[in-house]
């Protein structure tokens, strides 16, 4: 089965018409996209588009085979125009299954949000999953116990847990070709899309590519374990919160903790519960060397600083006779336990700290020492991570990859 992607863009396309952000200014040339249709083995086209025959031809493809085409989002504005020659656009009622002149088989499936998704089956037996922009399968949706799929076109930055659920399911292997469509203005093009994607397990193409069902090709490498960097405010836990939302199940650990009678604190909690999927288990603990040594799913440990604090804490370290007799070593030795646990695990792990040595220099001894001794944390963890990213006014820097 043959796929030729005319577009991978939003419904409104890329650049957005008279958008002034940033990302829309990018989006000229070769980085422009039109919205989002699929043409499968020159016979199926899911989506009408505006241009839809042009994008054809300068994909070197005629859509005169074509005998079926399908939608599968509301379309808003004026009515889309049918191009000469072309069969008249329909719908699948979910659940139901269609048989195409040409050999493949479509079945709707529900979304959890306007729209359907469709199920393409060729007549090779290849298997390719379309979701519509916004919309994630309405639970397994029929795909569970089945072999997963050749390829899926999914909203993966938009909607990120769907992809988590085809994953749980199993509709979505190792081998599944994840190329991300309905690519929206609020990612910026190039190196950064291209990062967020490969975070996902997703790769994107350019418009007018054309992509075999089946064929082999290498998935995108995901770094085993990364730590992400930045100051206050700067985006770091959102930044590492992403890296997993495509997973199909993670384990939030929070060094935090409670705080009695503290609102502002409480405030904060609530605020990152409330971006974490619903799928995600937290775990509120500063014994992360049990955690990073036992098998399971991918770790987000929230953050290393909140963890030295309690090491120093049990080390006594903030006390200058404590520190110079034995607070010192005590430490040492708790931070030699982490990053060799952070160097033996067989998780996926994303570890979040802060970046304190760019700042004014703490006017207290014991200020000094937790900064010092939070520098040696960081860059000893990142010799052990595959990745390692500062965020900087909620921008991610590659410091190594």
């Amino acid at each position: 089965m043959e796929l030729t992607l005319l577009g991978t863009g939003t419904p409104e396309g890329l650049p957005r018409p008279g958008c002034p952000c940033a990302a829309c200014a990018l989006s000229v040339g070769p980085r422009a996209r039109a919205a989002t249709s699929v043409l499968v083995d020159g016979a199926l086209l899911l989506d009408l588009t505006p241009g839809a025959v042009l994008a054809g031809a300068r994909a070197g493809h005629s859509l005169a085979a074509v005998r079926q085409v399908l939608l599968t989002h509301p379309h808003d504005g004026p009515a889309v125009e049918l191009p000469p020659g072309l069969p008249a656009a329909g719908r699948v009622p979910d659940g139901r299954e269609l048989a195409v002149i040409s050999g493949h088989r479509v079945r709707a499936v529900p979304m959890d949000a306007p729209g359907t998704g469709y199920e393409v089956t060729g007549p090779d037996g290849a298997r390719m999953m379309y979701l519509p922009p916004g919309g994630a399968p309405a639970g397994t949706s029929g795909t569970s116990g089945r072999r997963p799929y050749d390829v899926v076109l999914a909203d993966v930055l938009g909607r990120p847990e769907a992809l988590a659920r085809l994953r749980a399911s199993g509709a979505v292997g190792p081998a599944t070709d994840v190329i991300a469509v309905h690519l929206d203005h609020d990612t910026p093009p190039g190196a950064e899309l291209e990062r967020r994607c490969a975070a996902a397990g997703a790769r994107t193409v350019a418009d007018g590519t054309t992509v075999a069902a089946g064929e082999y090709r290498p998935a995108p490498e995901l770094p085993r374990r990364t730590l992400v960097l930045g100051g206050a405010r700067s985006g770091k836990s959102y930044e590492a919160e992403r890296r997993l939302t495509g997973y199909p199940e993670v384990v939030y650990v929070a060094t935090g903790g409670t705080r009695e009678g503290d609102a502002e604190w409480a405030a904060r909690v609530g605020l990152h519960r409330e971006r974490r999927a619903a799928s995600w288990r937290t775990v509120e603990t500063c014994d992360l060397v049990p955690l990073l040594g036992q098998e399971g799913p991918a770790l987000l440990i929230d953050c290393l600083a909140l963890w030295l604090t309690d090491a120093m804490d049990r080390a006594g370290a903030w006390d200058d006779a404590v520190w110079a007799d034995k607070g010192a070593a005590e430490l040492r030795e708790r931070t030699e336990e982490l990053v060799a646990a952070v160097r033996a695990t067989r998780r996926p792990v994303v570890l979040v700290s802060n970046e304190v040595g760019s700042g004014v220099v703490p006017a207290t001894a014991s200020g000094r020492r937790f900064r010092d001794e939070l520098g040696r944390l960081n860059a000893q963890v990142a010799g052990e991570c595959e990745h390692v990213l500062l965020v900087v006014a909620g921008q991610a820097v590659v410091l190594k990859e």
